[in-house]
C-alpha cells in the first residue's frame, strides 16, 4: 500500500470511479501537477463499465479510434468496433502509464458525499472505511454504472438462476437450458447472438423492437496498424473522418428528423435480408421513428431469431413463478435462468442521490427527475463539485468520451481558475443554471427524441430531455472550452497569516461574492505547461 492509501485523509480533490471519465480525469490533473488526488473506487480494478460488462458479445458500438482519450490514442486496436477485453485492457494500459493507480483507493463504495460550509470541504463516507475530505470532488461515476432490473411481480420467487447483464453470471452453463432473456436494448442484440446456439429454448420478451442497421466491423488491417504506429497524424486522420461522418446523424436526429425515413429503410431492408418468417418480421419493426431510441448495430442478431429454438414474445411479462413467467396474454412457459438486459438507472443517476447540499438535501431531493446542471457539469447550490456524465452530456451520435473530454476541459479550466485567483469556493448561480437548462429543453422540443412516438431513457417519465446534448458535439465542446466565472457565485480565499505577525494583507474571514464583485479576470483559454500552482499542489 502507498502512503496515499494508509494515511492520508484530506485531498485538494476527490474523484469518484476510475472508469473512462475517472481514468482521464486524473491523468489530466496529475499532468497539471497535481498530487493531493484521490479517486475512489467501489470495485478492485479499474474500468468502470467496460470492468462490469463481461457479458458474451460485449462491444462498443461507437468505432474504436473515436471511442478513446485523445491525449492516449491507441494504434494497436484489432477491430474498427473493439470487445469488452480490449477497451478494459486499454483503459487498465492508460491508467498505469499515467501513473493513476497510485491514487486509487480500491473497495471504496462511496455512501454519500456531504458539503460542509464551515470547514469548506466536502465530507466523503465510504462503507466500511475511514472518511474523506476533499476541497473539491468530482463524481465520474458514469451514467451506465447501475443495472436497472423492473419490479416484476413474483420475481423473488423464482427458485431459477436469475442476473442482469451487466453483472453477468459466468458459473452458470447455459447449455441446454431453458432461458428467458427480458429486454431487447444494446447489451441484448450483442449477447442473444452468442447464447442462442447454445441454449436449449431461448424466449425474448420484447417490449418494443428496436431499430437495427448493418455494423461495418471488420479486422483492422496490417498496414493501417503499420501506419497508425510510424505516420504522424495518420490515426488522427482516421479518427477525424469517423468523428465528422457521426456528426452528420444530427441533421435528421435533432434538425430534420424527416432525414430518418432514409433510415428505416435501410433497417427494414437490413431485416427482409436476414429474417425468412415473414410474421417474425412483423413482430420486429418498430412503430416509432428511427433514433428515438438508440439506433443498434448488429450483423448477427436477427439470424439468431429467426432460429427453431428461438420464441419472440411481445406480450410482455406480467408475473413470475417459481419455475415460470406468464405473459400479459396468460401464456405459462417454464424457465430455467432468467436474464435481463433492461439497461441502466440514466434519468435517476445514483450520484444525484448520493451528493447533499449544506441542508442535508441530495440533488435528487431538490431536483427529483428534472435535473439540471450548469453546461451539465456543476450544480447550483453544491460548490466545488463537478459532475462528469451530467445532465445532457449523452450523445445520441457519437462517442461519449468526446464529451467527457470536454467536460475534463471545463474543469481543468476552473481548477486552474480558482488557483489563480486565490478561490476555495465556485457556486454555479441558480439563473444561469435555469437559463441553461431552458435553454437544453427549447433545443429539443422538436428531436426525433420528443417527436418520434416512443418511450425512451433518453426522457425521464415527465417527458423530459434529461440526458441528451441537443445538438452538434464540437458546440458543446465550445461552450465547455474555457470556465465562465460570470456564472458562479465565487469566494476568496482567507489570507494567510505570517507565523509570529498580523495577517498578510486584508484580515477578516472570506466573502461570497460572484465574479464580477472580486474582479476576476476571464478564465484562462489554452494552458501553459504544467505547473503545480496551476490547480493546485
Amino acid at each position: 500500500m502507498t502512503e496515499n492509501e494508509t494515511t492520508a485523509s484530506h485531498f485538494r480533490v476527490a474523484v469518484i470511479g476510475s472508469g473512462f471519465s475517472g481514468i482521464g480525469m486524473a491523468a489530466r490533473l496529475k499532468r497539471a501537477g497535481l498530487k493531493s488526488l484521490v479517486l475512489l473506487e467501489r470495485a478492485h480494478d479499474v474500468g468502470g463499465t467496460w470492468r462490469d460488462n463481461t457479458f458474451p458479445g460485449a462491444a462498443c458500438d461507437v468505432p474504436s479510434h473515436l471511442y478513446s482519450l485523445s491525449f492516449r490514442l491507441n494504434p494497436g486496436w484489432s477491430r474498427t468496433f473493439s470487445g469488452q477485453e480490449e477497451i478494459h485492457a486499454y483503459l487498465r494500459q492508460v491508467a498505469e502509464e499515467e501513473d493513476v493507480y497510485r491514487h486509487v483507493r480500491f473497495g471504496h463504495s462511496v455512501s454519500g458525499a456531504y458539503w460542509e460550509p464551515e470547514a469548506n470541504r466536502w465530507r466523503i463516507e465510504c462503507e466500511g472505511r475511514p472518511t474523506v475530505t476533499a476541497q473539491f470532488v468530482i463524481s465520474a461515476c458514469g451514467a451506465l454504472a447501475d443495472p436497472s432490473v423492473p419490479d416484476i411481480p413474483g420475481l423473488s420467487d423464482f427458485t431459477g438462476t436469475v442476473f442482469h447483464s451487466a453483472r453477468w453470471d459466468h458459473s452458470q452453463d447455459l447449455t441446454g437450458r431453458n432461458v428467458a432473456v427480458i429486454g431487447t436494448g444494446a447489451s441484448a442484440i450483442q449477447f442473444v447472438p452468442q447464447i442462442q446456439p447454445k441454449v436449449g429454448r431461448l424466449d425474448l420478451y420484447q417490449r418494443t423492437p428496436p431499430w437495427v442497421i448493418p455494423k461495418h466491423d471488420r479486422n483492422v488491417t496490417r498496414l493501417e496498424k503499420w501506419l497508425f504506429h510510424n505516420v504522424p497524424g495518420a490515426q488522427q486522420v482516421f479518427r477525424k473522418n469517423i468523428y465528422w461522418g457521426r456528426e452528420s446523424y444530427v441533421l435528421g436526429f435533432v434538425k430534420y428528423p424527416a432525414l430518418m425515413k432514409g433510415v428505416a429503410a435501410l433497417a427494414k431492408s437490413h431485416l427482409r435480408r436476414q429474417v425468412a418468417d415473414p410474421e417474425l418480421r412483423e413482430k420486429l419493426v418498430p412503430d416509432f421513428v428511427p433514433g428515438c431510441k438508440r439506433l443498434l448495430l448488429s450483423n448477427d442478431y436477427y439470424p439468431s431469431l429467426d432460429q427453431p429454438n428461438v420464441d419472440v414474445i411481445t406480450d410482455g411479462v406480467e408475473k413470475v413463478r417459481e419455475k415460470s413467467i406468464v405473459a400479459a396474454d396468460g401464456t405459462e412457459r417454464e424457465v430455467d435462468t432468467i436474464i435481463f438486459g433492461t439497461g441502466f438507472h440514466v434519468t435517476d443517476m445514483p450520484a444525484a442521490k448520493m451528493v447533499h447540499d449544506a441542508e442535508g438535501l441530495s440533488i435528487w431531493d431538490r431536483w427529483g427527475e428534472d435535473l439540471e446542471a450548469l453546461k451539465g457539469t456543476t450544480v447550483s447550490g453544491y460548490p466545488n463539485l463537478f459532475v462528469l456524465a451530467g445532465p445532457n452530456t449523452g450523445p445520441g451520435h457519437t462517442s461519449h468520451v468526446f464529451f467527457l473530454e470536454a467536460q475534463m476541459r471545463y474543469v481543468m479550466s476552473a481548477l486552474r481558475f480558482a488557483a489563480r485567483n486565490g478561490v476555495d469556493r465556485l457556486d454555479a448561480l441558480p439563473e444561469a443554471q435555469k437559463r441553461y437548462a431552458s435553454r437544453m429543453q427549447h433545443k429539443t422540443r422538436n428531436s426525433v427524441w420528443v417527436t418520434g412516438g416512443c418511450d425512451s431513457w433518453y426522457l425521464n417519465s415527465k417527458g423530459r430531455n434529461v440526458t441528451l446534448w441537443p445538438g452538434f458535439s464540437f458546440e458543446y465542446a465550445l461552450q465547455t472550452l474555457r470556465f465562465d466565472p460570470h456564472n458562479y457565485r465565487i469566494r476568496k480565499e482567507a489570507p494567510r497569516r505570517v507565523r509570529g505577525g498580523p495577517a498578510a494583507g486584508a484580515a477578516g474571514p472570506a466573502a461570497d461574492r460572484t465574479a464580477q464583485d472580486a474582479g476576476a479576470p476571464q478564465a484562462p483559454g489554452t494552458p501553459r505547461a504544467a505547473e503545480p500552482e496551476e490547480v493546485g499542489a
